[in-house]
């Protein structure tokens, strides 16, 4: 099975979590557009749902699939956020934002009762940070921001190369929200959740790629077929 198969099998299984009348989070990414694809078919059929997009490319393809579309001012509960991640921990402790669209990411999740990650196998990791943590910047005094990122996240035990994302064109990349992002290639987050409380100092910092205690079930697609795995916050949480 091809890692795309498995995306599509993820995204597949994701579709029994989606129940009518639903208000949902739609994620950003390869894995969750191939969601969206296939919830744009169920809502062809009749399915009833009202959806908030975490990106402009996502609204635009929900937008020409006929999904209802709304926004967090006007619907500001979600019951449900479907998304993607660059990866996953078996805490369900995520990178997110290689798309450049984290902060609205975040922001839709924590509006929504849960969480729910879709992926294939190869975004399960022992630890976090192989692939670069995005931290996403306002442009105002970038070289300063930069520094203290460097500085706060050797505090936390993180070192490493921190570049600015640019785009195809040369120039940076803007996200949605008109930032910037510094892509942090750490290797290895030993401790995320100081690495995420140091981050939040620096006031520069918009936002940051690590989802902690956010993911409440993740579905995963592998050779061997689909696992749903759930996270413990507390109490358990039960995946449907």
């Amino acid at each position: 099975m091809t890692p795309d198969m498995m995306k599509i099998s993820a995204a597949v299984r994701a579709l029994a979590f989606v129940e009518p009348g639903m208000r949902l989070g739609l994620g950003t990414g390869s894995t969750a557009a191939r969601f969206v694809d296939l919830l744009g078919q169920e809502v062809k059929k009749g399915l009833d749902v009202v959806c908030v997009p975490t990106s402009e490319a996502t609204r635009r393809q929900a937008e020409a699939l006929g999904i209802q579309l709304t926004t967090l001012d006007d619907v500001p509960f979600l019951d449900l956020t479907i998304d993607g991640a660059d990866e996953i921990d078996k805490e369900l402790r995520l990178i997110k934002g290689g798309g450049g669209a984290l902060l609205r990411e975040k922001i839709v999740a924590t509006a929504s009762d849960r969480m729910l990650v879709i992926a294939d196998e190869s975004k399960m990791v022992e630890t976090l940070g192989a692939f670069p943590l995005p931290v996403e910047v306002v442009t105002f005094g970038l070289n300063a921001t930069r520094n203290m990122i460097e500085m706060l996240a050797a505090d936390a035990g993180c070192q490493g190369d921190i570049k600015l994302r640019v785009a195809g064109n040369g120039k940076p990349f803007l996200t949605d929200s008109g930032n910037m992002i510094f892509d942090c290639h750490f290797g290895r987050i030993e401790d995320p959740e100081s690495l995420d409380e140091a981050l939040k100092f620096i006031p520069g910092v918009v936002e940051n790629g690590l989802f902690l205690g956010i993911a409440d079930a993740a579905v995963i697609g592998g050779r061997d077929g689909i696992s749903v795995l759930s996270a413990t916050y507390g109490e358990e949480a039960e995946a449907s």
